[in-house]
């Protein structure tokens, strides 16, 4: 199985996109919440229909940018939130994205990833990140699949990726997951080292 744009582009147009919500999750929307700087350069890679992205824009966050591999949801995203910067709409593989970020969240990006680029997604996460930015969001701590996406894993597995480069401010079991969701999430909030 090769997850590259046009396998993402596929789902999108047949509506395989069992991951998608509808809304924001619950946990990423109280640490939303709790956020006070409206200045922050925020990062939503793998966004998809990123109604992460709307949320944080809707509350003033106006240097908020969007990377996905697939046209369709970006395309999708404009038409539902058309006063967004489309220059803050990037179409591109994750992996190739350049810029510096204070903040990155994390909803259901690294699920989607092949697990054999988990080593590079810390790597990555880091070089975009400025000092003391911060890597917050939700990762599935269950098995799931192994095969296709989304991919699970494991607290301690993922722990392997992030020391090398983060401080665990928080990584935990997630206590406000979605039903669906409950008892598979964990939520981490990671400061990137120097």
């Amino acid at each position: 199985m090769i997850l590259d744009e046009h396998f993402w582009t596929q789902r999108y147009e047949n509506l395989e996109i069992g991951w998608d919500i509808g809304g924001i999750s619950n946990p990423i929307k109280e640490f939303a919440d709790t956020l006070t700087s409206y200045d922050l350069r925020i990062l939503i890679p793998g966004a998809g229909n990123a109604y992460e992205a709307e949320y944080l824009f809707k509350k003033g966050f106006n240097h908020v940018f969007v990377v996905d591999i697939a046209r369709p949801p970006l395309d999708s995203f404009i038409r539902r939130v058309p006063d967004f910067p489309s220059n803050q709409l990037i179409h591109v593989d994750f992996f190739q994205h350049h810029g510096k970020y204070d903040l990155i969240i994390e909803q259901t990006f690294f699920c989607a990833i092949d697990p054999s680029l988990r080593p590079a997604y810390a790597t990555k996460m880091h070089e975009l990140l400025v000092e003391n930015g911060m890597l917050c969001g939700l990762l599935f701590d269950d098995p799931m699949n192994a095969t296709s996406p989304p991919f699970g894993g494991s607290m301690d597995e993922y722990r392997t990726y992030f020391e090398p480069f983060f401080f665990f401010d928080k990584f935990q079991k997630c206590n406000n997951s979605i039903l669906p969701r409950k008892g598979k999430e964990m939520w981490m909030e990671l400061r990137r080292k120097g």
